[in-house]
């Protein structure tokens, strides 16, 4: 039995808590198979103008944008399992042997544009192109790692959907979407970056210390984040979705369809949608993220039901979504963790940590939260990155993170910074330096120039940097090579390579 009163309680108890704080807000939307049954809202849109957050108000749907480009995928025919130098003339000469699929369903190994380009010192508020971003994405010298072995996050790869889209059907990106929304009416379109206009827009906000501060994005958007539209207006696409009628039979499940790994295990990523469950209820969803807005929509298609979450506030969207879908199909939520681990943890080698803390695991910089697996283990309820792990003993953790088996050991909290590190590098490809010096500071590129940083030292000759650009944090590992090299990584990219610098030239 749906519990549509208790639900529309619970959002309405979210919402009234942004009314009075009197910052930015949101609006959160119930909807079934026939349409939306319950709103709530509060807070407001632009804080300046004391304008209302309302379900009407138009939002930046940023990630959730992406199953909308997969559905355009499907309807047009586009042969997914094909490699992208095949689909698309002039794709980047890495990437050009990664099935579509793959680059889509994040087991691609593609390096996130963006984060590639915080490691070149590009700041995310730097106003490029779509041309220019791909531009520079031709200048990649190598995958993040083998496809297929790993799920990362990277938006990359529905950037480069985009492009396909529009060679294969010879129009916009903007027009496709116009036409696959026009049968129902729907004013969610398009847009290309942040100076385009949008009428009624929500300002987008995040907090430093007790202030509220406008959010900035200046690249283009593309495919993979630049839908705008309300949180009314995306519970119709929802609801439309689930029913799954005329044009749009058969669609949500061909989105949803299972995806695997190279070794036939299961990823709970799909085409632009999570799976994930609540109790015994299968749950769909995808979380959306810019700086100032964070979203989530998450459906049961088995119950017809589902909640949408808009907020122009930089803050976690999926676990108040959660709360409301909780409440309608009278699940309870996870318990937290047992046993949950604190501080900093790394693998034996290569660059891979985890930090635990406050019932939430960063690894790489990508962040979940920890809930109880039921068995004595912590899991995820996965917003992007699927989390499944056990303690072994006091200082050890293993199980899988991303698909990919993981054994994460306690760093000591008096590692030395190797010696081996400090010096003045270069990347051979990219041009871009870096500083090491034996206090272990480091001068690095960074938001449009260069940053001093303290690193963290971790064994085996790597330490992370720790950099602040905005709302966001980026905390890059670097690690030796066997012959010296120095390899940069974070969650989404790790082809910066580095040769030592003597006398300003490479050995």
């Amino acid at each position: 039995m749906l519990d549509w009163s208790g639900a529309r309680s619970e959002a309405t108890t979210i919402a009234e808590a942004w009314t009075r704080e009197g910052g930015p807000g949101g609006a959160i939307v119930l909807f079934d198979r026939d349409g939306i049954r319950e709103v709530a809202s509060g807070g407001f849109a632009a804080i300046e103008h004391r304008l209302p957050f309302t379900p009407d108000t138009p939002n930046r749907l940023a990630s959730i944008s992406k199953h909308i480009c997969a559905a355009l995928l499907l309807r047009a025919g586009v042969p997914l399992e094909e490699p992208l130098g095949r689909l698309l003339t002039g794709a980047p000469p890495a990437l050009a042997a990664v099935p579509l699929a793959r680059a889509l369903d994040m087991t691609g190994a593609l390096p996130d544009t963006m984060e590639a380009f915080w490691q070149q010192g590009v700041p995310f508020t730097a106003s490029l192109g779509s041309d220019e971003i791909l531009a520079r994405a031709r200048a990649f010298p190598a995958l993040n790692a083998e496809p297929g072995t790993e799920m990362a996050y990277s938006n990359t790869g529905w950037r480069l959907a985009q492009a396909v889209l529009e060679q294969h059907s010879g129009e916009s990106y903007a027009r496709l979407v116009e036409s696959l929304m026009a049968p129902l009416g729907l004013p969610i379109r398009f847009v290309r970056d942040e100076s385009e206009v949008v009428d009624g827009l929500a300002t987008g906000y995040w907090r430093e210390g007790d202030a509220w501060r406008r959010g900035r994005y200046g690249f283009n958007f593309s495919a993979s984040g630049g839908m705008a539209g309300s949180a009314a207006a995306l519970a119709r696409w929802a609801s439309a979705l689930l029913a799954g009628r005329e044009a749009f039979a058969g669609l949500l499940d061909r989105l949803a369809a299972p995806r695997t790994f190279a070794d036939g295990s299961a990823s709970l990523y799909r085409l632009g949608l999570v799976a994930s469950s609540l109790g015994d209820v299968h749950l769909l969803g995808h979380g959306g993220s810019l700086p100032g807005y964070r979203n989530h929509v998450l459906m049961a298609p088995e119950q017809g039901v589902g909640v949408v979450l808009l907020g122009n506030r930089e803050e976690e969207a999926l676990w108040p979504t959660l709360r409301v879908l909780a409440a309608l199909l009278g699940q309870s939520l996870p318990e937290p963790a047992e046993q949950m681990p604190n501080g900093l943890f790394a693998a034996e080698d290569g660059p891979f940590w985890a930090e635990f803390g406050a019932d939430a695991i960063s690894f790489m910089g990508g962040y979940e939260k920890l809930v109880c697996d039921g068995s004595g283990g912590m899991r995820s309820l996965p917003a992007y990155l699927d989390v499944r792990l056990t303690r072994s003993g006091a200082d050890a953790i293993e199980g899988l993170i991303g698909g990919m088996p993981r054994r994460l050991q306690r760093v000591p909290g008096a590692t030395p910074l190797d010696p081996r590190l400090p010096g003045h590098w270069r990347d051979k490809n990219l041009g871009t330096e870096i500083l090491i010096r034996g206090d272990g500071s480091a001068r690095l590129p960074w938001a449009g120039s260069s940053i001093e940083t303290v690193l963290t030292p971790l064994p085996g000759g790597r330490a992370l940097a720790d950099l602040a650009h905005g709302p966001w944090r980026h905390r890059p590992c670097f690690w030796l090579q066997p012959d010296g090299s120095l390899r940069l990584a974070g969650h989404r990219s790790r082809i910066l390579h580095f040769d030592r610098l003597i006398d300003g030239a490479t050995p």
